[in-house]
Order: structure tokens, then sequence, then C-alpha cells
């Protein structure tokens, strides 16, 4: 009798552990490398899907914009993840059409460590870019002071802190400072990548968001979404309209509004210096690089298969993590570029 029982459970145990093993072995692994900016986002979409399809584990690493056009190029991942959209001399390196799929927008904001200064500092945009280009190198300069009466602004040094890495974050922040000031565009540029001319750097927009929060008189650029995670306060800039502006989900869909109603096929688009009264200057898409032929069709139906889910369903997370919402027709757009991943 006892025998019977034991041999039953030795069975039962068996089989629970060949089914364990034969779903692990089932388990499709997707690998994807990017940006950072959007990281806290992907975090939750990932284990949200999750609970949708358990057969499916997404790999994620936030190593910046460069790193992951680097990796999708080189084949190394399934996807990308990038701020900045890629030229047509770094789409054609790639070994097959690779396909930008916007997924949210976001906004980059300037966080500062003042002591005693709460969020609300007033910058005009050609005051960022001379803080930046090292011209404004103090706190209290008049320029400043001037758009913050009673603000007690210290006569301190200005530290800067920037990316060290290959960054879309960098690539948004450095459009805009081309775009208003016609010195940083000739004399730096726009880029991942660009010579800074003074500061810091940090990995990441973690790396910048510590840096600025652990160095007094500090300044920096990072995602809206770091600034509030580490209890940074930022900047409200002045736009194009000549509004000071706080970044905000509201203020960043009202930069796209415009830009978005003749949006390219191919989604390359900048979203920064957008005119409106409402309108946040320094503000992009961030885009996932997926090619259209994949290697691993199980792979390729399960990534499509996320696509379409965060496409809809996943946008509704985003507002919660100071993202902005993809507007409804550039949705409609996506829905048909999806259909094109074979």
């Amino acid at each position: 009798m006892f025998s019977t029982i034991r041999r039953s459970i030795l069975t039962l145990a068996l089989l629970a552990a060949v089914t364990a093993a034969s779903q692990a072995s089932a388990e499709t692994l997707i690998n994807g490398a990017g940006a950072s900016f959007p990281y806290p986002l992907y975090s939750k979409w990932f284990s949200e899907y999750a609970k949708i399809d358990p057969s499916v584990k997404f790999n994620y690493q936030s190593i910046g914009s460069g790193g992951g056009i680097k990796q999708i190029t080189a084949g190394t991942v399934d996807f990308g993840a990038s701020d900045k959209f890629l030229t047509d001399a770094e789409l054609k390196a790639a070994p097959g059409k690779l396909i930008h799929i916007p997924t949210v927008m976001g906004a980059v904001v300037v966080t500062y460590n003042i002591p005693g200064v709460a969020k609300g500092l007033k910058l005009k945009s050609e005051d960022v870019a001379d803080i930046f280009l090292g011209k404004i190198t103090k706190w209290n300069d008049k320029r400043i002071s001037d758009d913050n009466p009673g603000v007690a602004l210290p006569n301190e040094p200005i530290i800067v802190v920037h990316r060290s890495d290959g960054s879309g974050t960098s690539a948004i922040f450095t459009d805009y400072l081309s775009n208003v000031s016609p010195e940083w565009k000739d004399k730096v540029g726009m880029g991942a990548s660009v010579k800074w001319p003074v500061g810091l750097g940090g990995k990441g927009n973690e790396g910048v968001a510590g840096q600025v929060k652990n160095t007094k008189n500090a300044i920096g650029y990072v995602e809206l979404a770091y600034a509030f995670e580490n209890k940074l306060p930022f900047a409200f800039l002045q736009n194009k309209s000549g509004s000071f502006v706080e970044p905000s989900i509201k203020s960043t869909s009202a930069a796209a509004a415009g830009a978005v109603k003749s949006m390219p096929h191919d989604y390359r688009i900048s979203l920064v210096n957008q005119p409106g009264k409402d309108a946040y200057p320094i503000v992009g898409f961030t885009w996932l690089l997926v090619y259209e032929q994949q290697k691993d069709a199980v792979k390729g139906k399960k990534l499509v298969d996320f696509l379409k889910w965060e496409l809809h369903k996943g946008q509704k997370l985003a507002a919660p993590l100071l993202y902005a919402p993809l507007p409804e027709n550039v949705v409609h757009m996506v829905e048909k570029t999806i259909t094109t991943i074979k």
C-alpha cells in the first residue's frame, strides 16, 4: 500500500519536473539594448507583459542609445532602442532594413542642485546654451538673476554635468541647443556624442542624475522621470513663443501637436523648440529599432505581439511614469508599420 503511494508520489514529482523543464525550454528570450531615457517605462512594460504571455522573457540592457544602435547593427540583440533617429548612413550600415518604431514621447529636463532653490528656476534657452558652453559660470550671473527675482542665487561656480556615453538624451538636448544657439551649432553641434566644452561626465540618465544629486551647485539634463525618481528640481525653460514652461506630459504633448500632423513615414522627426505657448522646448520620441525581416520566426512573432500590446494597452502605463503617450494619428501609422515585420 505504502509502496504504491510512494510510487505515485514519485511519478507525480517526475511529471512535474518534466513539465517544468519543458516549459523552461519553451520560454522565448528576447534580448534588447539601448536608451536609458525610456528605461523606467520599458521595465514596467516587460514585467506587465510577462503576465500576458509567460512564455516570453525580455532582457533589456540600459546602455545608452549609442550602444543600442551598435548592437542592433551588429545583430547581437533582437531589438535596439534609441532616442536618436538613425542617419541615412547608419541605416545603410545595417545588414537589413531597420524600422523605427516610436513608442512614447518624453521631456528632457534641465535639473540642478542649488541649496535652497526649489523647482521652477527660470532659464532662457540662450542662457542654457551659454551655461553648457562655459560662458555663464556663476549661479548669480545677472542673466539668470534677472529672470528669477526674489530667488537667492549663490555666488558659486556652476558645475556642469553631461553624458559620458553615446546618448539619445544628449542627441535631443544638443539638437535643442543647436536650435537656440548659433554659437553652439557652430562650435559643438548635435549628436549622441559631442565634444563638451565644459563639465563632468555621467553614464546614462542614472549617472547624470546621481552626479547632480551628489554635487552642490551642479546642473545637468535627464529624462523627466529620472528627476522625479531622484527628487531633483528642474527648470522652467523659455520656449520659442517666449513663455517659461514647466516640463510635463501636457507640455510634452503640446510640443508634438503640430509636428506630428505631417509625420514622415519613417518616423524620423525632431520635436525640439516647437512653436506654441504651451510647448515645452526639449521633447523627443524614443524608438525601438527592429529589422523588417526577422532571423528567428518564433522571436519575430513574439516581438510583433509585444509591439501590438505596447501600442495600445502599454500606452496607458506611460503617463503614470511621466511619458507622453503617442498621438492617435501616429498610433494608426505604427499599426500598419508593425504588420510589415516578418
